[in-house]
């Protein structure tokens, strides 16, 4: 089957639990107009179905999210930014809780889904890099749901250096939640625990541990999607995102 003829994220069910993944290898699992399209409406589906309980959000392959779709540039800059902004507010408001598990790379806008999620599982094969600096633009919208997540040294640094770090490194922060030997036991723990909440006392809870993330994304939605769309178009980041394409460095990495 072609890229064209199959889906990029899958959905199955079980025991209560819907499981959304990521499955665009092609492309790493960035974030396409397509792969962010199809996330979105399988969110809706399960947000709507009362026999769902929670939600993962897995991948396949060795990357979890590898961010923006640079190939889809000629878009413009302003619609890419719109549905990632609408995507992390939908995760964030889906009234059921959403757990991430990684194991593989995390880049840029992929930091921007786990910041969205409740509770991130994550193992020994993760790394992860805030790497929007590097091709001349700013981790903008993600900020909404990173910047409530990290402490404040923590996001200065990552956001400034673009350096990757590890899952440990990432738990310290606030990133994620757990740093786990086995990815998939410690989930099925956890799974248990929401199991045996009722969905309008999960639905509650959440509201409560989200508000900040809301409170960032009803504040500073609409400036950080123009900052972002602005920072794109620029000379800057067509030069930028022309030399990550490339696998060159661009004029002013020294």
């Amino acid at each position: 089957m072609s890229d064209q003829d199959r889906p990029y994220v899958t959905a199955t069910a079980d025991r209560a639990v819907a499981t959304l993944t990521l499955d665009s290898p092609h492309n790493r699992n960035a974030l396409s107009r397509r792969l962010v399209t199809e996330l979105r409406e399988h969110l809706a589906t399960a947000a709507a179905d009362p026999a769902v309980r929670a939600v993962v959000l897995a991948h396949t392959g060795r990357v979890f999210c590898a961010g923006a779709d640079l190939t889809e540039a000629a878009d413009g800059p302003a619609a890419g930014t719109a549905r990632l902004l609408a995507l992390l507010r939908e995760l964030v408001e889906l009234p059921k809780p959403v757990l991430g598990r990684v194991d593989g790379h995390v880049r840029a806008g992929g930091l921007g889904l786990l910041g969205a999620c409740d509770i991130v599982v994550a193992g020994p094969a993760s790394s992860y890099a805030f790497t929007e600096a590097r091709i001349g633009v700013a981790p903008a919208v993600i900020s909404l749901t990173t910047l409530p997540r990290l402490t404040a040294r923590a996001a200065a640094r990552y956001y400034l250096t673009g350096e990757v770090f590890d899952a440990a490194a990432a738990q310290d922060c606030g990133l994620i939640t757990i740093a786990a030997a086995d990815v998939d036991a410690t989930l099925a723990e956890l799974l248990d625990g929401v199991r045996a909440g009722s969905p309008q006392g999960l639905a509650a809870s959440k509201r409560l541990a989200t508000r900040e993330v809301r409170a960032a994304l009803d504040a500073y939605g609409e400036e950080m999607a123009a900052l972002s769309a602005e920072l794109f178009a620029t000379e800057e980041a067509a030069e930028g995102m022309m030399a990550f394409l490339q696998r060159g460095k661009p004029s002013w990495a020294a």
